[in-house]
């Protein structure tokens, strides 16, 4: 991410941002970035509209006021303009960096951990921003929180050890590493003879009970049955309650990926999704 800011030269390769390589054209490409690092780097004893100030003439911006006001709007700090930034709690103090990021109307945003060591009610919100800014920017978000790239992110890149193992959509993932496709039914009343309905119809693969009336049914993909299940119950006398599918999340597919095990796998994977 700092090689993609312009803050850190790359060893080796190449890189290119919004048109514009990384090393010989830099500026260019920090015109166009705008950067939340996992750590902000705030001045403490400004307040908020004096350190955005700050931000705008340091990017030289023609209409800085304009800029900054507009800013200060997008992240919700209009009540908070006059107050030092050292007072503010972690999550004012990261819509101050997100502020400062979008504040030159940016063609890329990186952010790095956007939502680290927030409370589940500022979580919500930044996460409900970064939405927000994904339908005017591109958004590069690098985090560990995997539930939060399922729910953020239109393509997903996992990286082990310096190496892509796997880039697609989320569901795209999920569909190639589930197999076979899962799906949890629960009935109510008396549930004894329900695993022979269930295993009778085409399709089931295996039926597990997981507890009193709740059974894990592993179907095989591409195939709709969930509708041929519920009829083959109710003709069979039971209650259907619920039925709902159990996809594969991030979670399980990046333990899978970065297995040292299955690196090579994970790369044959990916291989063949090219190719595809």
């Amino acid at each position: 991410m700092r090689i993609l800011t312009a803050y850190q030269p790359p060893s080796e390769g190449r890189a290119i941002v919004a048109g514009f390589d990384v090393v010989e054209e830099s500026l260019e490409v920090r015109r166009r970035v705008g950067y939340l690092p996992e750590t902000v780097p705030l001045y403490m004893d400004m307040t908020v509209l004096e350190y955005l100030d700050f931000m705008a003439a340091l990017r030289r911006l023609p209409n800085a006021d304009q800029c900054v006001d507009e800013a200060i709007q997008r992240v919700n700090l209009g009540d908070r303009v006059e107050s030092y930034i050292g007072n503010l709690s972690k999550g004012m103090k990261q819509r101050v960096g997100l502020a400062q990021a979008v504040l030159h109307k940016p063609e890329v945003l990186i952010l790095d951990e956007p939502t680290i060591g927030l409370d589940p009610v500022q979580v919500v919100e930044v996460r409900n921003f970064i939405r927000e800014l994904g339908q005017d920017h591109t958004v590069l978000l690098s985090t560990h929180i995997l539930s939060e790239a399922q729910q953020l992110c239109n393509r997903v890149l996992i990286i082990n050890k310096g190496h892509i193992v796997a880039e697609d959509r989320p569901e795209n993932l999920q569909a190639r590493l589930a197999g076979a496709e899962r799906i949890t039914i629960e009935l109510a009343g008396d549930s004894d003879g329900a695993v022979d309905v269930i295993s009778g119809v085409k399709g089931v693969l295996t039926v597990e009970p997981i507890s009193d009336g709740v059974f894990e049914v592993e179907i095989t993909p591409g195939q709709e049955i969930r509708p041929a299940i519920v009829r083959a119950l109710t003709r069979a006398g039971q209650d259907v309650v619920e039925v709902h599918s159990r996809g594969v999340d991030l979670e399980q597919i990046f333990l899978e990926l970065t297995r040292s095990d299955n690196k090579a796998k994970g790369k044959h994977q990916l291989q063949k999704k090219k190719k595809e």
